[in-house]
């Protein structure tokens, strides 16, 4: 059986049926009339992403409960990729303010750079260290650019004792004018006392103070096991001074064993009198303290040795390091988890409207224009769900104390002990690089999980889509 319609205008369809189960809709092609001739030219394409793909995109962003559950699996999505991207961005800050608190209160109540002597042996055979020459030493320091403070000290440990309670602490003997310009210890840190009485007292932290319940005007015990030297031996030499100024550096372990001492009262205390044990050197940048470290041993001497900040703290900035590389890794998983729920609901939304591809297929839409409205629909939601989970991932950083505090309540305290973590509480930086990392994560995943139920409703046979409908 052959029928043909004959075409009634030049944009009207031509329905050709062959076969009464097979029907085919097809456009005739333009016509235009070109110096009294007509030419057939092809529709023109419709630009990427036009605003009849985005109609689309959105009306199957709102399928109903009955038609699958698609709006359903959508939520379900974009509530994955919110958590997740808020969980990824608020534990980044956490970990940056963590480090961050603890970098910082190393170079505020500790020098960037320690210049001490290698041990030497005197004419006397005497093992003798430090500097006899101190001052010259910290003078010629404080010359090289870059260098904001050098100060003399002696170090030296010590049995504290008051009101019945035994402590080891370490003293720092240093100048009234170098204790001042320590950031947590002198002028403008947290503390209470008068620093201007330091020379007839010394200055101790507050976890000292608490640990032995003393109060400015307290006395306080210390005992050298290093003390005079008489014909039966060394007897310990015990001293009491009164505490005049009480700090808090902000690190649990400073503050509960740094006491500080006039430089003239630890040299007669410790027997160093004339000498000092290191200089103590504050730069500018603390991060480039290698690159000061040949002008820093030039001027030190003969003998002259160099500690760092990151000497004494580098094991455990590496250990935050790597332990930031895994969690991101780790958060990265639970991102890509999350965006599997795209695909499961793009996958559903392609079953469920395969007689609608095989129409708009037919009506000329192209695999290009299919795959953009299902990208649409898949890059939608990650979009979305990523700028939640910013927004909420930048609130909890910005107002981490409250929410803390919060936490502390319902937990009923004891949820942060600084004795093990070092700092006294939960810090968070939000840094704008971890930020972008987040989102960057997120979008990539969203949209590279999108293509593919995309590219298979696009690549879906209109034939094969309509056969049984």
């Amino acid at each position: 059986m052959q029928r043909r319609r004959a075409d009634v205008g030049p944009h009207r369809p031509v329905f050709k049926t062959q076969h009464p189960c097979h029907v085919a809709l097809t456009f005739p092609a333009r016509n235009r009339r070109v110096a009294g001739k007509t030419k057939e030219q092809p529709l023109a394409n419709t630009p990427p992403f036009a605003g009849f793909e985005w109609m689309i995109a959105w009306r199957y962003l709102r399928a109903r409960r009955a038609e699958g559950g698609v709006s359903v699996m959508t939520w379900i999505s974009l509530v994955g990729i919110t958590l997740a991207v808020f969980a990824l961005i608020a534990t980044l800050s956490v970990r940056a303010g963590f480090r961050a608190e603890f970098v910082d209160t190393i170079l505020g109540a500790n020098a960037h750079v320690t210049v001490y002597s290698a041990a030497r042996v005197d004419d006397a055979g005497v093992t003798q260290r430090g500097f006899a020459d101190f001052d010259a030493v910290a003078a010629r320091v404080r010359e090289i650019p870059g260098v904001t403070r050098a100060a003399p000290i002696i170090k030296g440990q010590v049995m504290a004792t008051a009101n019945g309670v035994n402590l080891g602490v370490e003293v720092y003997g240093m100048r009234l004018e170098d204790v001042k310009t320590i950031p947590r210890v002198g002028i403008g840190a947290d503390a209470y006392g008068d620093l201007g009485n330091y020379d007839h007292g010394i200055a101790i932290g507050s976890g000292i103070a608490r640990e032995l319940g003393l109060m400015v005007g307290d006395k306080l015990r210390l005992i050298s096991p290093n003390g005079v030297k008489t014909a039966f031996g060394t007897s310990p030499r015990v001293n009491a001074y009164e505490v005049v100024y009480v700090f808090t550096a902000g690190r649990y372990d400073i503050d509960r064993t740094r006491i500080y001492m006039p430089l003239a009262e630890a040299q007669s205390y410790f027997n160093r009198e004339g000498m000092a044990d290191e200089i103590e050197v504050m730069l500018t940048d603390p991060e480039a303290a290698d690159s000061y470290a040949p002008a820093l041993m030039a001027a030190g001497g003969a003998g002259a040795l160099l500690w760092t900040w990151r000497d004494s703290a580098g094991s455990f900035l590496r250990a935050l390091s790597i332990e930031d590389n895994v969690m991101f890794i780790i958060l990265s998983i639970l991102v890509l988890i999350a965006a599997m729920n795209i695909i499961s609901g793009l996958i559903m939304l392609v079953k469920n409207k395969g007689r609608d591809i095989g129409i708009l297929r037919t009506m000329g839409l192209t695999e290009g224009s299919i795959l953009r409205v299902f990208f649409i629909c898949g890059a939608s939601t990650g979009l979305i769900g990523t700028l939640c989970g910013v927004v909420l991932g930048c609130l909890f950083a910005i107002y981490i104390d409250p929410i803390f505090s919060f936490v502390n309540y319902v937990a009923g305290g004891g949820v942060w002990d600084p004795s093990i973590r070092g700092i006294y509480n939960l810090p968070a930086k939000l840094m704008p690089g971890d930020v972008f990392s987040a989102v960057a994560l997120s979008l990539g995943l969203s949209f590279i999980v999108t293509l593919f139920p995309a590219r298979r409703a696009a690549r879906m046979n209109p034939v094969e889509a309509l056969r049984y409908e």
